[in-house]
């Protein structure tokens, strides 16, 4: 297997919701485009969560993922239920922003950016774009890397968090072990 390293995201062509026609049924859909915290979701599922930090730093975003900005700071985590990684999340953040809440930013380490985007008034949770990944995917090698099962597709979902003149994007990306465990919850 090809070894995989920070950073784990790649070019993914994300979509409004409204556009496509092979949403995923619920409960599945109705997490993957929940106006709410996915952050306080996920907490109501598990005994333990926890946040293990993939990488971050300042890099150029990838192509089409943040065309006005040339460098942007990326952070990448998992979002861990109970000991089994549910979710990939990428985070771009300009740098007039991370200039203005760097301390925030930075100093986030194993705590999770939706406790800190959902607590506070300052960010405005905006659009949110649906993505589809095949099995073939780095995100889905990621996932195999994890002991996972990528037979079947993978979903994502993207969102835009205003803050005064800024904007920062949250990429969450559900693992098959969320996928199988959210589906499960309908039956």
């Amino acid at each position: 297997m090809t070894r995989l390293s920070f950073p784990y995201g790649e070019s993914i062509k994300w979509i409004s919701p409204d556009k496509m026609t092979n949403l995923p049924s619920p409960p599945f859909k109705d997490w993957l485009l929940s106006s709410s915290s996915l952050t306080k979701k996920l907490k109501t599922q598990c005994q333990v969560f926890e946040v293990k930090v993939l990488g971050e730093d300042t890099l150029s975003p990838l192509t089409d993922e943040y065309p006005t900005q040339q460098q942007v700071w990326i952070r990448e985590v998992l979002l861990i239920l109970d000991g089994i990684p549910w979710i990939f999340a990428r985070t771009l953040i300009p740098g007039r922003l991370l200039e203005k809440k760097q301390q925030e930013f930075l100093g986030l380490g194993v705590r999770p950016l939706g406790e800190l985007l959902y607590s506070k008034d300052e960010f405005t949770p905006g659009k949110i774009e649906v993505a589809h990944f095949e099995a073939c995917s780095k995100i889905a090698k990621l996932a195999e890397s994890l002991d996972q099962d990528v037979s079947s597709e993978l979903w994502g979902r993207r969102r835009y968090f205003d803050h005064a003149q800024e904007q920062l994007i949250v990429s969450e990306i559900f693992l098959p072990a969320a996928q199988q465990a959210i589906t499960a919850l309908g039956k």
